[in-house]
């Protein structure tokens, strides 16, 4: 069940939530900080898309090298993650080579912002577009981007940014070809959206998210399965899990998105009776 929670329209309808809906010719990327965002965020949006016939990619920026609780994990927790967020995805029901893995540190994924690093390095640009024209993905997942992690910031911030310019005739030479991304949603975590677009809309600021999705239980309960697949994060994903009961509805389990527009088109037509009048003196 797809909710508009602007127009409080509510439907059964998948092009509630992405409009325009190809059944058959869509692929969905979602972008995570961390291995374990996609599910703990968008899981139920990924599992309605692929029961859509989509194809469901998952696109890891770090490489989880913080992600130890015991000095014991320090050395092995790269690897321990790498083979924990295959086992998960797989078993959400995600192909293996779905999963795109760009191994940046932790903590530290801001510098890699934009196309060359101060070292001469390549920084995210190209990679996200080259991903994003070479899979031909149509709608994007992003991390939420007020006051998470860090990473989290961070990884919005390229998204927003890089996204984008795929569809755009810049370095025609990275990737097959151009790729309009048809839409765009934003997902949570656990923090709290920012209050933008329900202070742009005239909306209550409590209620921020502007889409959500209602999943039966059985949902909800797969992707806990996926989840204890991430057995070093075992503290963090129950402390998660505890959270998530606050989904609960009389109709299922609730997540919630935020629909964006990553380049708006500024629009003239509000300012120009503001400024006639001026002119007029009024």
């Amino acid at each position: 069940m797809y909710i508009n929670l602007r127009s409080r329209e509510v439907s059964g309808d998948i092009s509630l939530l992405f409009p325009g809906w190809d059944a058959g010719n869509e692929r969905v990327a979602v972008f995570g900080a961390h291995d374990d965002d996609p599910l703990l965020g968008a899981g139920y949006a990924m599992y309605a898309a692929m029961q859509q016939g989509a194809e469901v990619f998952a696109v890891i920026f770090c490489q989880g090298d913080c992600g130890y609780s015991s000095p014991a994990q320090k050395d092995t927790i790269v690897e321990t993650r790498r083979v924990e967020n295959e086992n998960a995805f797989v078993k959400f029901g995600m192909k293996k080579e779905n999963i795109i893995r760009l191994e940046y540190p932790d903590f530290s994924l801001l510098q890699f912002k934009g196309k060359q690093l101060q070292n001469g390095g390549d920084g995210s640009l190209l990679k996200i577009i080259q991903f994003i024209r070479d899979y031909g993905i149509t709608r994007v997942f992003i991390p939420n981007g007020y006051r998470e992690h860090s990473d989290h910031t961070a990884a919005y911030d390229i998204c927003m940014a890089d996204i984008v310019q795929a569809g755009d005739s810049v370095v025609s030479d990275c990737g097959r070809q151009l790729q309009q991304v048809k839409s765009y949603l934003q997902y949570s975590v656990w923090a709290d959206f920012s209050p933008e677009d329900a202070l742009v809309h005239g909306a209550d600021p409590g209620i921020r998210a502007n889409r959500a999705i209602i999943s039966p239980p059985a949902v909800e309960q797969h992707i806990h399965g996926a989840l204890r697949e991430y057995a070093s994060q075992g503290i963090i994903i129950e402390n998660l899990m505890q959270h998530r009961l606050q989904r609960k509805t009389s109709a299922g389990f609730v997540e919630l998105y935020i629909a964006l527009d990553p380049r708006p088109v500024l629009d003239f037509a509000p300012y120009m009776p503001v400024i006639e009048g001026l002119l007029r003196g009024n």
